[in-house]
């Protein structure tokens, strides 16, 4: 017998909604919960024993042979922190640990330690063997950050077990990062109705809803982590040319894709172009739509998402370029 459950976990920095239509279900809710133990515990650049913080604390000295998972999104994050004016760079980390956004101790840095910070940012210098999976920073101070790769990777890795398990239904969100797999059992028509939070106001309402299926939402904006430093709020989203953080009238960027590690990898990598640019590089890319809202109130949707909206708030202007 078919059997839906739902259990909501705290890791990750943040809060995990995890919903599950099977036979088993709560078999495998458990395998979920192991799996996001496990990836925690190597991603992360906050825990002092994850995996990751062992490659940034060998920085400068020796290689970290690690799990060929890890090693497999530092290669993908590699490869796109070298990509042409990409605004995505995993070796930012030096930099986001001297603001320390979202967290108790933020603090603006000054201008000397943002330019010492900036000097150990070269994603040229992350070293890989492929044979032994070994990381290497060659510079002594170099960090890795992976926060806005690993959940996505995580989600990914989550519709591999439920595939695996021939699990029937599933909606996975890490976060506001949210991953759909299979029909939706509550509905007709068998989509799922996601909705794009409101970044204009305080109370908890969406802005824009769409009608997906078998898809990822990934969502990055300026209003989601943000701290106020001697009367003045800084979000979290760092430029990685000036070491500040980003300068921009985009407010929230979505990116609708099959895998969510490709949501993650987009919504980053455009976040520091204009609404225009952005549109113009999604229309190039295969299976990649962008929904982008900015500070004037403004929606802008590539081509593909057109038909996929099913509401928008009143107040907002749609425009087309």
């Amino acid at each position: 017998m078919i059997k839906q459950i739902s259990k909501r976990f705290k890791m990750m920095g943040t809060v995990i909604d995890l919903s599950i239509t099977a036979t088993n279900p709560s078999d495998i809710m458990k395998q979920s919960e192991k799996l996001l133990k496990e990836y925690e515990k190597r991603f992360s650049a906050h825990s002092s024993k994850s995996e990751l913080t062992a490659i940034n604390l060998n920085a400068g000295h020796q290689p970290k042979q690690v799990h060929p998972d890890l090693f497999e999104l530092i290669s993908i994050g590699k490869t796109h922190s070298l990509s042409e004016d990409s605004g995505l760079n995993i070796a930012l980390g030096s930099v986001i640990r001297q603001w320390r956004i979202g967290f108790q101790d933020a603090k603006k840095p000054t201008s000397v330690a943002i330019k010492k910070a900036l000097a150990l940012t070269n994603p040229h210098q992350i070293r890989l063997d492929e044979t032994k999976k070994a990381v290497f920073l060659a510079q002594k101070g170099m960090a890795l950050d992976l926060g806005a790769l690993a959940k996505g990777y995580t989600a990914d890795k989550l519709k591999a077990c439920y595939q695996k398990n021939k699990v029937t239904s599933a909606v996975i969100n890490l976060g506001g990062n949210v991953l759909l797999y299979g029909d939706n059992p509550n509905s007709a028509d068998g989509y799922w109705r996601v909705g794009i939070r409101n970044p204009y106001h305080k109370k908890e309402e969406d802005s824009v809803v769409l009608s997906l299926k078998n898809q990822s939402v990934v969502t990055s904006g300026t209003y989601e982590r943000q701290s106020m430093i001697d009367g003045k709020s800084f979000h979290h989203l760092i430029d990685r040319q000036t070491g500040y953080p980003l300068t921009t009238n985009i407010i929230s960027l979505t990116i609708i894709s099959k895998d969510s590690l490709d949501g993650e990898i987009w919504s980053s990598r455009l976040y520091t172009k204009t609404p225009k640019e952005i549109l113009a590089i999604v229309d190039t890319l295969e299976g990649i739509e962008v929904l982008i809202l900015t500070t004037d109130q403004v929606l802008y949707l590539s081509n593909g998402l057109k038909n996929k909206l099913v509401y928008q708030d009143s107040e907002m202007k749609q425009k087309n370029i």
